[in-house]
């Protein structure tokens, strides 16, 4: 493959990787969850009163660098859900082009020894497979911070295997950063840590075999610096708040069952088939139940994973480290980035817990895919017919990931409710009333608490309508309150003055003492929510 050749492919893959990630964002997908709502609610903080935490201990806790991030959008875009999601779209189209140049860095190491694949091909298969991915798109167009996750690892790890090869001091610093960066990314990053180990000790063996150990010593010891100096803040404020390291973890935890061992086993079995045969089951994360990579690229998958383990068999053979590392980095990338997944028993199998899975599954698919094109090549002696048959390929695995995420799921009735577009209608509805309309609103849905705005603690899902209400006025003006705080809404602060009270949920019994306690008023529909309206 000419020079030229690679980067028009490779332009291609990013103008698709651009298209399905920003194509329709303001309407796909609808609503706004709440968990993606406190993060705008966070992010508006910052730009209030410009302190940048490193963790934010509400809704179970999340690292701070996709709130500083959605902070800065909103400095450049404005206050809107679309610069929520921009975020998101932007490292997920990032991703999609560090994916190539990791491909190509890895497989790299072994061009003076013992080049057994094509780099530049598997590189543009992986990242073309990744682009195209609805399990990928999905992340890139919500706005959870997750996303961030196989963007550094792809990163880091570019950087890092770039130093090695290379004995750049620049690339191992720039390797440190992204890995430090890591750890404000998403809570299942903290397992890469165990990743680097086995990176660190294999490229050992190869510094070793060249007699250059001081050398790896010192690039070792530049990285770990700068990975120590980043991740720092974060270090000290899970020091002195050691419950926030746990967070989420622990409840949820196999070790928290009655019998962790059978629930490890299932957890397991669940996530290994989760690629070919039944995946998450949540609409917010998948096609509900559907295998996370369609039939094809689950078949060239597996022959990825055959290949990989074939070719570290072998290395008894030709003892080449710098072929094994390669290989060895996938396997091990795979079982370990489960591990956030397989470790718990709540909603498995969880395509969100192991979103840090992403890239070395496509590289698979990728090695799967240069290895089924060569085997071809020896059926198919027509190079032009070879060529119409990959292109067609190429155009029907697309096409269905298109129509699965942006007509087939986007139009099911399942995904509104998953992403609680009923909660963004009431924050539409309240901007749409006239300023001297005094507002309350009932938080009636269960939730984790979160104490802050309000010192009280309100339900997450009240986090939704807040920020929309602050994309209009710059904060909530509507009056908060949990079902038994009605005390709180007094007849004289109703009186001469327009009101409104929308539960969350609709509760007939609720609307009923409404009436009792203020029987001038009338329930109406709007939109498909309950307003009590006094006039």
């Amino acid at each position: 493959m000419s020079k030229k050749s690679e980067w028009i492919f490779l332009l291609v893959i990013l103008v698709t990787a651009v298209f399905v990630r920003l194509w329709q964002l303001d309407l796909i997908p609808p609503g706004l969850y709440p968990d993606v709502a406190i993060n705008g609610n966070d992010a508006l903080e910052i730009l209030k009163t410009g302190n940048f935490k490193v963790f934010y201990p509400e809704n179970n806790g999340r690292e701070g660098l996709f709130m500083w991030l959605i902070a800065a959008s909103f400095s450049i875009f404005g206050v809107s859900i679309w610069s929520i999601k921009i975020v998101a779209a932007i490292i997920g189209i990032l991703t999609v082009l560090g994916l190539y140049l990791l491909v190509k860095e890895i497989f790299e190491t072994t061009n003076n020894q013992r080049s057994t694949i094509n780099k530049e091909a598997v590189a543009l298969l992986s990242s073309f497979f990744l682009a195209i991915s609805f399990w990928h798109i999905n992340f890139s167009r919500i706005g959870f911070r997750a996303i961030l996750l196989p963007f550094i690892l792809v990163f880091s790890f570019y950087f890092l295997f770039r130093g090695f090869r290379t004995q750049r001091i620049k690339d191992v610093i720039i390797a440190g950063i992204f890995f430090g960066l890591g750890f404000y990314t998403y809570t299942s990053f903290r397992v890469a840590v165990l990743l680097l180990l086995i990176v660190l000790i294999c490229w050992w063996f190869i510094y070793r075999k060249q007699v250059i150990q001081k050398k790896y010593f010192f690039l070792v010891f530049c990285f770990l610096c700068v990975t120590f100096i980043i991740a720092l803040p974060i270090g000290i404020y899970f020091l002195q708040h050691p419950q926030d390291f746990i967070g989420r973890a622990a409840p949820i935890s196999i070790f928290a069952a009655e019998n962790p061992l059978k629930e490890f086993g299932k957890s397991f079995i669940l996530h290994l088939g989760m690629f070919n045969f039944y995946g998450d089951s949540n609409w917010r994360h998948n096609f509900s139940g559907s295998p996370m990579l369609p039939w094809s690229l689950g078949i060239l998958f597996l022959i990825g994973i055959i290949f990989s383990f074939k070719e570290l068999i072998s290395f008894k053979n030709h003892k080449n480290w710098s072929l094994a590392i390669s290989y060895w980095l996938l396997v091990i990338w795979f079982f370990i980035m489960l591990l956030p997944g397989i470790l718990t028993y709540e909603g498995i199998p969880h395509a969100l817990r192991v979103i840090g899975i992403i890239p070395v599954v496509y590289i698979f698919t990728g090695l799967g895919g240069w290895w089924t094109y060569e085997k071809l090549k020896q059926i198919i002696k027509n190079q032009k017919l070879l060529i119409v048959f990959c292109f067609l390929f190429f155009v029907a695995i697309g096409y269905s990931e298109f129509n699965k995420y942006f007509i087939s799921w986007a139009k099911n009735p399942n995904v509104e409710g998953a992403f609680t577009q009923k909660f963004a209608e009431i924050g539409y509805y309240l901007n749409s009333l006239p300023s001297g309309t005094q507002k309350y609103v009932i938080v009636n849905e269960a939730g984790v608490p979160v104490p802050f705005p309000w010192p009280q603690g309100l339900p997450m899902p009240a986090q939704t309508p807040m920020f929309i209400e602050s994309i209009k006025s710059g904060q909530p003006k509507a009056i908060y309150l949990k079902p038994q705080d009605l005390d709180k809404i007094q007849m004289s602060n109703i009186l001469n003055k327009e009101t409104v009270i929308i539960p969350m949920k609709y509760d007939e019994n609720l609307l009923k003492e409404l009436e009792t306690k203020f029987p001038q008023g009338q329930t109406k529909k709007i939109n498909e929510i309950a307003v009590y309206e006094i006039k």
